[in-house]
């Protein structure tokens, strides 16, 4: 089973023979051109480059266009380097990753970028417990104490404030895979994975 970038297309259900119902992630996997094979001796590490998602060429810059050119790849949108342990062994530039290497019941993780939260408050970011609403409380979603007084005089690091939440790179571990439809570049995991509808994923083995 090889990595392979792919597009979150949204979630479904199915129900198995004994009656329960089991939520799917459909991800469209592929296929992904490899377009850069790099080695220790030419690059300083190896790995394996795959490219995903067709795009119009006058939408790509110069550089990459002669890039993917030179692997004699079609024109894609997003590029991503792998190490040779998570694609496999054997790959070369031209080859294309599909689904069709994915069987039901294998083991991956998926990495893909969280939904945007905005700014949040501690209680939606951070779980706080709110203060009590009643008797003319001022204090019901307010933080409370950040710190000491005199001494140490200012604000530790690391202290769980509001701020900015999701838009994050996140990788969810431990699904597992229900099915593949090489034909229409589908694959099916159990479970959610990070992102938005139409989000890019990285699928890896576990």
């Amino acid at each position: 089973m090889p990595a392979i970038i792919g597009r979150k297309l949204g979630m479904t259900q199915i129900f198995s023979e004994d009656g329960a119902r089991v939520t799917l992630t459909v991800i469209e996997a592929g296929p992904c051109p490899v377009t850069q094979v790099k080695t220790a001796a030419t690059d300083g590490y190896e790995a394996v480059q795959l490219g995903f998602g067709d795009v119009r060429p006058k939408l790509l810059n110069k550089p990459k266009l002669g890039h993917l050119r030179k692997a004699s790849a079609p024109p894609v949108r997003h590029l991503h380097e792998f190490s040779p342990t998570e694609v496999g062994d054997g790959l070369a530039v031209g080859d294309v990753v599909t689904v069709k290497d994915f069987t039901a019941g294998e083991i991956i993780k998926v990495t893909g970028t969280s939904k945007g939260k905005g700014f949040a408050g501690t209680i939606k970011r951070h779980n706080f417990a709110s203060g009590p609403k009643g008797h003319g409380s001022h204090n019901i979603r307010q933080p409370g104490s950040i710190g000491a007084s005199a001494y140490p005089s200012h604000v530790f690091k690391g202290v769980r404030m509001a701020g900015h939440m999701g838009a994050r790179r996140v990788t969810q571990r431990g699904l597992q895979v229900v099915g593949a439809d090489p034909d229409r570049n589908i694959l099916l995991v159990k479970g959610p994975v990070p992102g938005a509808r139409n989000g890019i994923v990285i699928v890896r083995p576990a």
